[in-house]
């Protein structure tokens, strides 16, 4: 018993070794223009299930930031638009605010930033005479309480303000925002703050008309004869997220700052478009943003400061399907409303950051094209002597539904696999069915191996409570989810006996 105690505090000592490399990281934005929008405790679920551990809201929710009260995550609380001509014209209003939705949450709830305003510069520039007001104002309400030390003060930006953006080399700033920037970056400076940035590959991408290749813009790897090449600094460019990264070092350059750290607080590629936005698809959402936390979590910095890794917020944990607009601007999210997720990451040597990494994860299916019969055999066999647990497949259950043996089959030949720890030879049923790394999982239907270390979901999450409620429905749950429950059990317990 004491060493397996010793054991385990050695595991806790690794565990915590890791969680504590906190230097770099990748994030998520979440936003709430959803018909559906998931209860806040539904939210934090799906965020430790994926083992995200920095998030931005783009407000200062309550709710939400109660229910990510002790949970680990670090957080990064907006002073919204519309808020901020209160908060920069009162210095009372901004130390009401800082008390009401930092000081009232902290230390439970941990806050670690306060994004003033976004975008303010290009969408509201209106107020953009007060926004270094509202950041003077919100830290010294941070003074107050004693938590400057603890809480960055910033405000992120679009990228459209920098002007003749590569060479990167060549960057500046809109010359009509100088008076604005030079005391803002002071400010940064001064308290040790990001120069936050908003970076979208995408867009750079549909306005090029063809100048940038998509390669480029998502990361994917280009022959060295193809990489873009500062003439100024001789520096090889292989994407369009670093090559922005570096205009925005090279633009506070040209106005003499040089040690203000670059923080992205929103990035990504959407998974659908309209007939007019071809390139917004599934595989290069995925490629793009798989690529984006590899590169980030690599520390593979930029070429003008290489080895200095930035930090990034991945734009955006939900699809927002009431967002006005393109098709494409509903379609930014990394899971649906649901937890299931829109895609899977491929995140193959970039540590746990999301659990939802796949890359080595194997499925078993029915093949296309296999005989029916053959197939309606093995389903029996499998439901029978191979002793799966088809219950999910019965009419009205969360499998059911296609209705085809192809389906069913898949659904039991898979549970199989995984049940025999996706032995050789146990994914074959008399030459029906074949491996794969596509996940077959589709809506409330979750296989076997979406299930991850511990019972926890790898690329889903538990099962969803009543989004209107704060607690879930146990009848709905047992009826709905009960094979995935007893799994997640079992894992639990299968584990804490390895353990001990």
């Amino acid at each position: 018993m004491e060493n397996n105690r010793a054991l385990l505090f050695l595991l806790f000592l690794a565990v915590s070794a890791v969680f504590a490399d906190e230097d770099v990281f990748i994030g998520v934005n979440i936003g709430t223009e959803l018909s559906d929008m998931p209860h806040p405790t539904q939210v934090v679920a799906l965020l430790r299930a994926q083992q995200i551990r920095h998030v931005r809201l783009f407000n200062a929710d309550r709710g939400m930031l109660l229910a990510l009260a002790n949970s680990g995550i670090k957080v990064a609380v907006s002073v919204p638009n519309e808020q901020l001509l209160a908060v920069g014209q009162s210095n009372a209003t901004a130390a009401n605010w800082v008390a009401q939705n930092v000081v009232s949450h902290y230390p439970a709830t941990n806050i670690t930033t306060i994004c003033v305003g976004s975008e303010v510069l290009s969408a509201l520039p209106n107020a953009a005479p007060i926004l270094n007001n509202a950041l003077k104002f919100i830290h010294s309400a941070l003074v107050a309480s004693n938590l400057d030390r603890q809480i960055k003060v910033s405000t992120p930006l679009a990228s459209s303000i920098i002007l003749d953006s590569f060479p990167p080399s060549q960057a500046f700033f809109n010359h009509t925002l100088k008076p604005v920037l030079v005391p803002m970056l002071k400010f940064l400076q001064s308290t040790g703050s990001y120069f936050m940035l908003n970076v979208y590959p995408y867009y750079d991408y549909m306005l090029s008309n063809g100048v940038i290749p998509l390669d480029y813009a998502l990361f994917r790897p280009l022959a060295a004869n193809k990489e873009a090449v500062d003439s100024n600094t001789l520096l090889h460019y292989t994407n369009v997220f670093d090559a922005m990264v570096d205009a925005a070092y090279f633009a506070m350059l040209d106005l003499n700052f040089t040690n203000i750290p670059v923080m992205v607080t929103e990035s990504g590629w959407p998974s659908q478009g309209d007939s007019d936005e071809p390139d917004a698809t599934l595989d290069n959402a995925n490629t793009y943003n798989s690529n984006l936390i590899k590169h980030v979590l690599n520390k593979t910095g930029t070429p003008k400061h290489p080895g200095i890794a930035v930090s990034t917020y991945i734009y955006e944990l939900y699809n927002e399907d009431n967002k006005p607009g393109h098709l494409s601007e509903k379609n930014w999210g990394l899971f649906n409303a649901n937890g299931t997720p829109v895609y899977i990451l491929r995140l193959t040597e970039s540590g746990s950051m999301f659990a939802n990494d796949t890359s080595n994860q194997t499925y078993c299916a029915a093949k296309d094209g296999a005989d029916s019969k053959m197939l309606q055999a093995a389903l029996d066999w499998a439901c029978g002597p191979g002793k799966v647990d088809c219950s999910a497949l019965l009419q009205g259950e969360r499998c059911y539904e296609p209705d085809n043996v192809a389906a069913h089959a898949t659904y039991a030949f898979d549970a199989y696999y995984h049940m025999m720890g996706r032995a050789p030879g146990t994914c074959d049923f008399n030459g029906v069915a074949t491996i794969t790394t596509t996940n077959p999982s589709h809506g409330s239907c979750v296989f076997s191996g979406s299930l991850g270390r511990n019972g926890t979901f790898v690329n889903g999450t538990a099962p969803a409570m009543d989004s209107t409620t704060s607690s879930s429905s146990p009848s709905r749950y047992l009826n709905n989810n009960a094979y995935s429950t007893i799994l997640t059990i079992l894992g639990i317990l299968v584990w804490s006996m390895i353990l001990l």
